[in-house]
């Protein structure tokens, strides 16, 4: 009990930090509205050459893009969360700090991170995600339990996308330098993830080989859920299974970090 009010705590810390942000989360809202309204005019030009374009008609298009909008940040799809603030604990060795703490490091940044999320979903997700369910066509569910469905989606998500972050924070104990490291995770958020084009719209065999990795539970899971393209039990063990594994890898890479605790810098 003690660990989960502690946890809680950091938490409700990250959720806070965020929130004191309010010109960011303004500026975001308004960043994620544009760029929603540029994206769905080159979809609708999109869908208008190519119906039905990976199996979804200009309604769905439209939905997907609103969605990618309200989970970009949300999700730190190009990064954006805890992973820059832990490199340069690692750089500067106030990681050792962090590692006398009586918790634990991963759960005690996954925490963190939920925190951050559960802010952007709320203080710069809804907005937008409001904003082209008002204005556009979309292809939103009725029925709750869909929306149930596909909370959840988001929470599985949550979870894959801090595992990949956080074992990009910890390359930070063997790299000198991480910004190549969050340079590369930037690359294949936005590719990867869906966010420049749905999964399923990419050529095959590329389509099959993209939607087989980690990052296809970000965006395109929830959003097919949410549409219901995919039933969700399947969508949730894709999910849930590549959260284990990065989870899992993330746990691994932490003990061997911190057995070598090379303190760059200081």
């Amino acid at each position: 009990m003690g660990s989960a009010r502690l946890y809680a705590a950091v938490a409700a810390g990250g959720f806070r930090r965020y929130a004191t942000y309010r010109v960011a989360t303004a500026a975001g809202v308004f960043t994620n509205t544009v760029f929603g309204l540029i994206l769905v005019y080159t979809y609708l030009a999109l869908w208008d050459e190519r119906p039905h374009l990976g199996g979804y008609d200009q309604a769905q298009a439209v939905t997907y893009v609103w969605l990618g909008q309200a989970l970009y940040a949300t999700l730190a799809i190009q990064g954006g969360g805890f992973e820059a603030d832990l490199m340069a604990r690692i750089r500067t060795g106030e990681i050792a700090i962090d590692l006398y703490r009586p918790a634990d490091l991963q759960v005690w940044w996954l925490a963190s991170d939920v925190g951050r999320a559960l802010f952007q979903l709320l203080g710069r997700g809804v907005i937008p995600f409001v904003f082209g369910a008002l204005f556009f066509p979309t292809a939103l569910p009725d029925d709750p339990v869909t929306w149930l469905a596909f909370l959840v989606a988001v929470a599985l998500a949550m979870l894959v996308s801090y595992g990949i972050r956080f074992l990009v924070a910890l390359s930070g104990f063997w790299l000198l330098d991480g910004t190549g490291a969050l340079q590369v995770l930037m690359v294949t958020g936005m590719f990867c993830s869906g966010m420049a084009l749905p999964l399923n719209a990419f050529p095959q065999p590329y389509g099959d080989i993209v939607a087989s990795l980690p990052w296809a539970a970000l965006l395109q899971m929830p959003a097919d859920v949410l549409m219901g393209e995919v039933d969700p039990l399947p969508a949730f063990a894709f999910q849930a299974v590549w959260a284990v594994v990065l989870l899992a890898a993330g746990r691994v890479l932490q003990g061997a970090a911190t057995r070598r605790v090379v303190v760059q810098g200081g």
